[in-house]
């Protein structure tokens, strides 16, 4: 085996048993503290759940990928975006112990994001060549900005976080090796650290990520998507994420459209209304089997790419037209 890859697989591996072995710790120091998440009228579950593990994961997150990035094959801005995001970690934890103004989390995602951009190579264009170097990179920020809230928005039932950054961690890290390029073991280790939390946070989940873990996996997954698409792989990184950025931004539009203030809690989203009774297993099954669709279209893109991105389109109103049913039926 080569030396590289016997380094990159233990780091995943390690990465995976940290994960689950600090998320029990987590979760008991956080029952312990009683920082938890009280169920109320808006909420998928009806007990009190340690919430905050997230500081733990992101911080295992953030080592594998700093020593991956020292063994180098990796992209050179890897090592300031993993730091970031622990610092976003603490704040997003911050915001789970005594709630931060909406103003203030937002300048603090904000903040995020440019200072990574600060860090990307020197004329890599993730609209390649589309827009105009500055306007690249202001659309650039919006994009992930808007990611990082919607990865936050979406954490509303046991599981679905986890699945969701396994399966495009998965993608990127398939759609990385095949084209010989973009961060595949990056990508191998967030699906490492996520299946080490699942253990802990499958229905029913004993410890909630909070958003001391959904902001900062947001940042990075989308840091991860970027990254494939500045490598002039647009496609995939527009599939990979396509269930997410339908669900959150029709219900947006939509909460939008009723007047609703849209950043206050609710059980509007697609897959939450797919909920019957407490079967949060199934419906993250359900997301987890769309998700493999979209990773086998996002290989498909790349030597398909519009043919792909149309079936992928027709994949994600599948999954939404398929959690609208289970509504209605329920």
């Amino acid at each position: 085996m080569d030396t590289d890859a016997a380094v990159g697989g233990a780091v995943v591996l390690a990465a995976g048993i940290a994960s689950a072995l600090l998320t029990a710790g987590a979760r008991d120091w956080l029952k312990l503290g009683a920082i938890l998440d009280r169920p109320g009228d808006r909420s998928s579950h009806t007990a009190p759940v340690p919430r905050g593990a997230g500081l733990v994961v992101i911080a295992v997150l953030a080592a594998a990928w700093i020593i991956l990035a020292v063994r180098g094959a990796q992209p050179g801005d890897a090592v300031p975006v993993a730091l970031i995001a622990c610092a976003l970690a603490l704040v997003s934890f911050v915001d789970d112990l005594r709630g931060l103004p909406v103003g203030v989390r937002l300048v603090a995602h904000l903040a995020a994001v440019v200072a990574a951009l600060a860090f990307f190579p020197p004329g890599s264009l993730v609209f390649q060549g589309a827009l105009p170097p500055l306007a690249d990179r202001a659309a650039t920020a919006l994009l992930w900005l808007w990611f990082i809230n919607l990865f936050n928005f979406m954490d509303g039932i046991d599981g679905i976080t986890g699945v969701e950054t396994a399966g495009i961690g998965v993608g990127v890290a398939a759609v990385s090796a095949l084209a010989g390029a973009g961060p595949a073991w990056l990508a191998l280790a967030a699906v490492a650290v996520a299946i080490g939390f699942l253990r802990f946070n499958w229905q029913p989940a004993s410890v909630f990520l909070g958003d001391a873990g959904s902001v900062p996996l947001g940042y990075v997954v989308g840091w991860l998507l970027l990254v494939l698409a500045r490598h002039g792989l647009w496609a995939p990184a527009v599939i990979l994420p396509l269930y997410y950025l339908a669900d959150a931004t029709v219900t947006l539009a939509r909460r939008t459209l009723r007047g609703e203030v849209i950043w206050r809690a609710h059980r509007d989203h697609f897959y939450q209304c797919a909920l019957r009774g407490n079967d949060h297993a199934a419906v993250a099954l359900l997301v987890l089997a769309g998700d493999a669709a979209l990773v086998a279209l996002a290989m498909l893109a790349l030597v398909r790419p519009l043919i792909a991105l149309g079936l992928a389109a027709f994949v994600t109103a599948g999954m939404l037209a398929g959690f609208a049913r289970r509504n209605r039926a329920r």
